[in-house]
């Protein structure tokens, strides 16, 4: 029933908002340390962030050798600069410790689960930082819940209200096809920025009205 439902959200979607095909991002650990600056922040800062963060070091081993306080004064655009500074520092030396180079690709073999696990295990590094990179870098059908993923697949009924982040990927992930993981992502995120907002929901405009267990709840007059 599920899989039905999540086949039907994509076509209505992708009717609306034009098909979203895969396109491979940049090296895994340049969406890795975009990923840590993306949070709690908005696109344009983060990617200002790492802009700068480029034209200060140039080389990952030069970021992974400075200071937290010099990373910080390069990341200050993205906000939290002393945090995501010293994430950033740590799992850059993790990753050359483990690896003995600045380089994620061979990843790209593993299992999905093992993959994620292996990013997991980084400082800094979360269910949604670890299924960013798989998905945008390498491919994999790891499904990133993001707050809009969460909010939409909630209100279309695919989650529960109690069900955590974590727990969330898990089942998106288990009822979505390996082949349209990435579209779905995609779709979703357009839909909660553009109708399907957090405070006052464009029900009225949606695509998926006539599917949404929750159209009757927000558009009943107030």
């Amino acid at each position: 029933m599920r899989k039905e439902q999540i086949k039907q959200i994509v076509n209505l979607l992708t009717k609306e908002y034009g098909s979203r095909e895969w396109q491979h991002a940049e090296e895994p650990i340049a969406v890795l340390v975009q990923t840590i600056l993306s949070q709690n922040t908005s696109d344009r800062n983060s990617h200002r962030a790492f802009a700068s963060l480029m034209a200060t070091f140039g080389k990952w081993e030069e970021v992974a050798d400075a200071s937290t306080v010099q990373i910080a004064d390069a990341i200050r655009l993205g906000g939290l600069a002393e945090v995501k500074a010293r994430y950033i520092k740590q799992t850059l030396q993790e990753i050359e410790h483990r690896r003995g180079e600045f380089k994620l690709e061979f990843l790209k073999q593993l299992q999905r689960e093992e993959a994620r696990e292996w990013l997991m295990q980084l400082p800094g590094v979360g269910m949604k930082t670890a299924s960013c990179v798989l998905l945008f870098s390498l491919g994999l059908p790891a499904l990133p819940v993001d707050t809009h993923v969460s909010r939409v697949a909630r209100r279309l009924g695919l989650l529960d209200s109690k069900t955590s982040i974590d727990r969330a990927h898990t089942i998106l992930e288990s009822i979505v096809p390996k082949n349209e993981v990435y579209r779905l992502h995609v779709l979703l995120i357009e839909l909660g920025r553009k109708v399907c907002k957090a405070q006052r929901p464009q029900c009225d405009k949606c695509p998926l009205n006539k599917i949404c267990p929750s159209y009757a709840v927000f558009s009943k007059p107030a």
